[in-house]
């Protein structure tokens, strides 16, 4: 086979009618417990900032999402807002 009919294979493969595949999972079906009713907050930092962050993590024996948490109630209460304590 060239490389060109695997390419073709595969295209058709893609473009094959939603119904030729297996059914999806209910939304929400192989979510964590504790991502239930939670959105994802995120931003963009340097490689810097992550590895910081990241060792900041690893010292602390926590996880990041658990300082992130921690600095949104920080930012809160020095804005003057409740804080919403998740972590």
């Amino acid at each position: 086979m060239s490389r060109f009919q695997g390419l073709k294979q595969t295209a058709a493969a893609k473009s094959a009618p939603a119904t030729a595949l297996a059914p999806e999972a209910p939304r929400g079906a192989t979510m964590a417990k504790a991502r239930e009713n939670k959105k994802l907050v995120g931003g963009y930092f340097s490689p810097d900032v992550r590895r910081a962050l990241h060792q900041l993590s690893l010292d602390e024996g926590t996880t990041i999402q658990s300082l992130l948490g921690e600095a949104l109630d920080l930012l809160m209460r020095a804005r003057d807002k409740h804080p919403f304590g998740e972590r």
